[in-house]
């Protein structure tokens, strides 16, 4: 065999390109020219390179943006359009976006596009590493094949691993850097050159797996499982507020018994599930299961059940209005936070869209703020700009929906907010979880209070 992993053991001279700069590649391009290790940035979104060379980055993660700051000028962060950039690389690694349809269907436009556009550029001894997320035996049927169609073998002439990625926004530069990588290899060269690589290129731990059809479950199931848990939450929290029965005293209590080698681990209740990756995993696995004569009931259960959590919020609002002498048709709700999570201004796929659709069906007016969205991005999806300040979007409303439980949101004076807001004032509590003693003290203050099963 030619593909010897022996050589990536260091990473002295190493040089790494990357397909695909979104959000994962950007992470790990960052991750790698920090330490030492020589990046090349490869997307054919122009805007995307420009922005590189110049400095900036437009991914809202924060430390991201002062990384690329630093970067920038440097040999070791360099952008282009051009694929043939990949001919100098040792390692080769593809991110680059693989979106599911309206109806769940996984398109592989773009990944086939970028590995057609490898096959024609590879050179012997060089190893690929696929990090998008795809159904298993992906890698193997139709990523290999592509990229032997310039005429090399993998794990003769290159090697070729799945590396599923495994990052949460809000801390992925901190979880590059730490979190092991779940190998799986084309084949015992492949799955050892792709340890070596991380161990060397990162200081991370490898998790070895037999075949890369099973990392690429890895990366399904781990989503399937966090989407599932979250509907249990949510589900829970619908029950408990027949009771009047705080739900997160419920799941501090139930997450105390030991179970297996841990304890039950049942995660908390919000307006909703958003994302690039929990609201699209699970269906990759459900229509791949189907395909192969299997039914993965819970997937579809899990996900329905999700969402239907941004109506389920919005109903919540104007039942709480009513109660308190409110005509939903002509209230006012400021939302604070549009983001789809905590401390990101991320709004792909955000659980708030379904909120503010609801309420303004109900006839609300709804002044959005988020100092952590790009405004034209929260115009683009909400139909409206935000409001410039705090101040804007809380004068006068009669209730503040706090949706994404930023920092800033979390420590929200809500004091000196009484003489802007009409009192008494409705405070929802999407996900910010407030304490006890917090509620009780917005209660003091003449506020009304609830959340999700609270």
């Amino acid at each position: 065999m030619r593909f010897l992993p022996g050589s990536l053991e260091s990473t002295t001279g190493l040089r790494v390109a990357i397909i695909g700069f979104g959000y994962v590649g950007s992470c790990l391009g960052v991750a790698l020219a920090e330490r030492g290790i020589s990046v090349v940035a490869i997307d054919r979104d122009k805007a995307t390179i420009e922005a590189l060379r110049a400095g900036r980055c437009r991914i809202p993660e924060p430390g991201l943006a002062d990384a690329v700051v630093r970067l920038a000028g440097s040999p070791l962060l360099r952008a282009t359009t051009s694929y043939r950039a990949v001919r100098d690389a040792d390692v080769v690694i593809i991110t680059v976006d693989t979106p599911v349809d309206e109806h769940g269907a996984l398109q592989t436009s773009q990944l086939t596009d970028a590995c057609q556009r490898l096959g024609g550029l590879l050179r012997a001894g060089q190893l690929v590493i696929l990090k998008s997320t795809v159904p298993p035996g992906t890698t193997r049927t139709l990523v290999a094949p592509l990229l032997e169609s310039g005429g090399l073998v993998h794990e003769v002439d290159f090697g070729l691993a799945f590396c599923p990625e495994r990052l949460a926004e809000g801390g992925a530069l901190a979880q590059v850097r730490q979190l092991p990588v779940v190998v799986g290899g084309c084949g015992p060269d492949s799955a050892a050159a792709a340890a070596r690589f991380w161990t060397a290129a990162l200081g991370v731990r490898a998790i070895p797996m037999p075949t890369p059809e099973a990392a690429e479950i890895v990366k399904l199931a781990t989503n399937w499982w966090i989407d599932a848990n979250v509907a249990i939450a949510n589900e829970l929290a619908r029950y408990c507020s027949a009771f009047g029965v705080d739900v997160l005293d419920v799941i501090a209590s139930a997450n105390s018994l030991p179970k297996g080698d841990s304890r039950v681990n049942i995660l908390l209740p919000s307006i909703g599930v958003g994302g690039p990756c929990l609201t699209k995993d699970p269906w990759i696995a459900w229509h791949d299961a189907r395909d192969r004569g299997v039914e993965l009931k819970t997937v579809a259960t899990a996900r329905r059940t999700n969402d239907d959590m941004p109506a389920y919020a919005a109903g919540v609002i104007y039942d709480e209005l009513v109660k308190l002498g409110r005509d939903p048709a002509s209230a006012r709700v400021a939302v604070l936070g549009v983001a789809f999570k905590n401390d990101t201004g991320d709004l792909r796929r955000t659980p708030v869209r379904g909120v503010v659709d609801a309420l303004r069906a109900y006839g609300m007016q709804v002044r959005l703020y988020d100092h952590l969205a790009d405004p034209q991005q929260v115009r683009a999806c909400f139909g409206e700009p935000p409001a410039g300040s705090l101040a804007e979007a809380v004068d006068g409303v009669d209730c503040v929906a706090v949706l994404a439980a930023h920092r800033r949101f979390r420590e929200l004076d809500f004091a000196a907010l009484r003489d802007a807001v009409a009192m008494p004032c409705l405070v929802f509590d999407g996900r910010a979880y407030y304490r006890p003693e917090r509620i009780d003290q917005l209660r003091a203050l003449g506020y009304s209070y609830r959340g999700i099963g609270r």
